[in-house]
């Protein structure tokens, strides 16, 4: 199994492609190539009778090209990686990163599999996938593709609680570009088992988790936010990152409402709505009466001190239209 991490920080298991199910699918494709690149030729020998042996040579070299070489990739980048041996064996091309693959990474498997299988009869290829973990060519290694089986059971994700509804939107600064895929798997693992923890022991978990992700991301933890609330917002905002740039990719990079690397919609009014977490799932805000106690290696302070009173508008205070938050630690 390959483990590849979405954006959602959810661990795709996916299952590498090996040698003889790739060889199969490639030994499809160049039947399929090279009846289609036959009819070709014999249809332009006849239709090119009159012509010289020059412009005949030309003629020969650009069907070459255009069958066996621009043909295929253009099926590869028009299925989003699978052509006809693919599909019929169930294999698909995807990004190391899972994700389906484009023009660029087409072009270069193609080119370069023009040196490691036509022109060597697959030797090159067939040493590569020997050598490589995953079973890659050459043409993978450069592109950064991978060939996988997709007809393989998904398994169900769990459910990761999502932030209080204030901290919606708080860390949408955040550069989240230095943060590596394992951190993120393990973020949502201690969010998803959280309370099934140890108290001590899942505080000192959020607390490290925390530190390791504020030190990745250049921003310390905020002041009054507890940890687990803090991993969970910085969560959720990759995933909404991921959901607008997955959006803006589909209505056409830099169109109007994106922005950033991240696909961040620009357009006006664009937000991204918050569930409302369940009862046994909240987190605690440092107003809440169970804050204080609920932080391991923390004692009570004092009665916990009300927020000043903002500006008003028709007789009622900002803090009594905020909605009820919270998480509270595993207990």
């Amino acid at each position: 199994m390959s483990e590849l991490v979405t954006g959602e920080a959810v661990a795709l298991e996916l299952r590498p492609a090996r040698l003889p199910s790739r060889a199969l699918a490639v030994l499809l494709d160049l039947i399929v190539a090279f009846a289609a690149y036959m009819i070709v030729t014999i249809v332009l020998v006849i239709s090119t009778a009159s012509l010289d042996e020059a412009a005949q040579i030309a003629i020969s070299i650009a069907t070459f090209l255009l069958v066996l070489v621009g043909a295929p990739i253009a099926v590869e980048t028009l299925s989003h990686g699978r052509s006809l041996g693919k599909m019929a064996f169930g294999l698909r091309v995807v990004r190391d990163d899972g994700g389906p693959i484009r023009f660029r990474h087409a072009l270069v498997r193609g080119a370069i599999g023009v040196v490691e299988i036509l022109l060597t009869l697959g030797v090159i290829a067939c040493i590569a996938s020997l050598v490589s973990e995953r079973g890659r060519r050459l043409g993978d290694v450069f592109a950064g593709t991978l060939v996988v089986r997709e007809r393989i059971p998904a398994a169900r994700a769990r459910f990761v609680p999502p932030p209080p509804p204030w901290l919606a939107g708080r860390f949408s600064g955040l550069d989240l570009s230095a943060v590596p895929d394992g951190l993120w798997l393990a973020i949502r693992q201690y969010l998803t088992r959280m309370q099934q923890l140890d108290p001590q022991v899942g505080g000192a978990m959020a607390e490290r988790l925390a530190a390791d992700l504020a030190e990745r991301t250049g921003a310390p933890v905020p002041q009054g936010i507890p940890p687990a609330a803090y991993l969970a917002a910085v969560v959720q905002e990759r995933q909404a990152r991921e959901i607008r740039r997955t959006h803006a990719n589909g209505a056409g990079a830099g169109g109007p409402g994106h922005d950033g690397q991240y696909g961040r919609s620009t357009a006006p009014g664009a937000h991204t709505p918050v569930a409302a977490p369940p009862p046994a799932e909240r987190f605690p805000t440092p107003a809440h009466p169970g804050y204080e106690a609920a932080q391991p290696g923390r004692r009570p302070e004092g009665p916990a001190q009300a927020p000043p009173p903002g500006p008003q508008q028709g007789g009622q205070s900002p803090d009594t239209d905020r909605p009820a938050t919270g998480f509270v630690p595993p207990a």
